[in-house]
């Protein structure tokens, strides 16, 4: 017998795949399968718009911020999220100017700007207990809420606050009912600059920061606030641990404006940024939340955000999301 040491990859998977067939005909051939595909009927088509965040993109150490966007359109993106941070084209460098002179470069190349996020949410949380650290969160959310304006978006992802942040060892965990007050405070103090401007702030579900931590929570606090510019960013991957985007959806319903797409396995033990995925390599149920999404009659960006451009290549990654896109969309049948 061969021993278990010896088994290459290819002979488990092949065991994996027919061991249960060769048993059940007792190691009699196997009659070749009917053709499946011509009884399939075809899948559902939905009418949302394909949308990728800049973070997929070796963007800016390979790529400029024009080569980003001309890759998302021949890529066949309807739109592509941009990231404002400390040092990049979109930074508080930059202005009125410069964000109305990308506004165009994107109009030229045939591309939307579906929207403005930003990581600056972490290091400068709107319910820190520094109130220095308070103070800069809230001149930055201003400064985007300007930008996302100028770059002619609606849509501005804002995370409202945190309980805690595994990932910052110095952070100082807020106390929860502290952390919702800030919060409360922070959004309606942004709140006349996004309505004067027309910028919708999208509070994003986020889960690992202890706030939010369901979609209750998320509709209350929304609804607070009386505006229909405090709306929801809602992220199918950052509940994925634990929860499911699918039964999320329908408590939402309209009050979703804008979506990441951010594929998760719930096989894996890294509970970090490499805990997600390619689009379709995980274990979210995407029929079942098209189908939700569908229900609530979504018809916005689908943005995919992935924090980890290919070293090689780096293209292959754009074109396969919009590939897969294109798949669960029902643009291509099987």
């Amino acid at each position: 017998m061969q021993p278990e040491s010896s088994l290459k990859r290819r002979d488990l998977l092949t065991y994996a795949a027919f061991g249960s067939a060769v048993l059940a005909t007792g190691n009699k051939a196997i009659a070749a399968p009917a053709d499946s595909t011509k009884d399939t009927p075809p899948r559902p088509k939905y009418e949302m718009k394909k949308s990728i965040n800049l973070w997929a993109f070796p963007y800016p150490d390979k790529m400029t911020l024009r080569q980003c966007m001309q890759l998302a359109k021949d890529a066949g993106f309807d739109g592509i999220e941009l990231n404002y941070d400390l040092e990049s084209d979109l930074s508080p460098k930059s202005g009125t100017k410069e964000f109305t002179a990308i506004r165009q470069m994107a109009d030229e190349i045939g591309i939307a700007i579906s929207g403005v996020c930003s990581f600056l949410f972490w290091p400068y949380p709107l319910t820190s207990n520094d109130p220095a650290e308070r103070t800069r969160g809230m001149e930055l959310a201003s400064k985007m809420t300007q930008a996302a304006h100028d770059l002619g978006t609606e849509n501005l992802l804002v995370v409202p606050g945190a309980v805690h942040m595994p990932w910052r060892p110095d952070h100082d965990p807020t106390p929860n009912d502290v952390c919702d007050r800030r919060a409360r405070e922070a959004i309606g103090k942004l709140l006349p600059q996004a309505e004067k401007l027309n910028v919708y702030l999208n509070i994003e579900n986020i889960f690992f920061n202890g706030f939010l931590m369901s979609p209750m929570e998320m509709v209350d606090f929304v609804d607070s606030f009386s505006s229909k510019h405090v709306q929801v960013h809602f992220d199918t991957g950052n509940i994925m641990e634990y929860q499911f985007p699918e039964h999320w959806i329908p408590i939402l319903g309209d009050r979703i404006k804008n979506i990441h797409f951010k594929e998760y396995t719930k096989k894996g033990s890294d509970h970090s940024l490499e805990a997600f995925r390619p689009l379709l390599d995980g274990t979210t149920d995407w029929p079942a939340v098209l189908a939700a999404l569908d229900k609530t009659g979504y018809d916005g960006y689908l943005t995919f955000e992935y924090f980890h451009p290919y070293a090689h290549f780096p293209e292959a990654l754009i074109y396969q999301t919009a590939d897969s896109l294109d798949r669960m969309l029902g643009i291509k049948q099987a």
